[in-house]
């Protein structure tokens, strides 16, 4: 049997606390469910990260992370109109393949608002910086055309929150978003 490093199994630990954060949420997802998950003792857990905040920390800034990434390998190259359909379509590819990545980021933005209304900024300030990133990410391919980047993100937060809702493509409340924004088969078929 071939051990794994304590790199690769803090890797394990984020995509499997991905998974158990996007169904339940911060509140609602215990480090012994992450940690059964794994396959690893709660103690063991708790040596890779120091709790489970620095776990749900550590998962929001992978999901962000991800979505910057795709946006960047999506739209290199490219500019405008085409940077923006380019990353449009590679987004609602990426949440109709993979919906607990939707999940975890409707996730991510609720467990911010309870924080910061518990008076715990580090979830916001983490968020809000990888959005910045993200925003960053975005702006320059549009040609750093602030009124595009608002519109694509806007449209990128309206697609979440319609498909979150069981929203089915197709459905005439898309009717008003560009092609490439479109949901893909697959998503909102709750």
């Amino acid at each position: 049997m071939v051990r794994m490093s304590a790199a690769e199994r803090r890797e394990s630990v984020i995509r499997a606390a991905t998974s158990e954060f996007a169904q339940g949420g911060y509140y609602g997802t215990s480090t012994e469910t992450i940690a059964k998950r794994v396959g690893v003792s709660q103690p063991y857990l708790f040596r890779l990260f120091p709790g489970k905040k620095a776990i749900f920390l550590a998962v929001a800034e992978r999901c962000l992370r991800d979505m910057r990434e795709l946006f960047e390998k999506t739209s290199e190259g490219l500019h405008g109109e085409e940077a923006l359909h380019a990353m449009a379509e590679a987004y609602n590819r990426l949440i109709a393949d993979d919906p607990e990545k939707l999940q975890m980021q409707l996730q991510v933005y609720v467990t911010v608002a309870a924080a910061e209304a518990a008076g715990d900024h580090e979830f916001g300030e983490m968020v809000r910086k990888g959005w910045l990133e993200l925003w960053d990410t975005v702006h320059l391919p549009l040609g750093a055309d602030i009124g595009q980047t608002t519109t694509f993100l806007a449209y990128g937060m309206l697609i979440n929150t319609l498909v979150g809702m069981g929203f089915p493509p197709g459905h005439r409340v898309y009717g008003g978003l560009y092609d490439s924004a479109q949901p893909q088969p697959g998503q909102g078929d709750a």
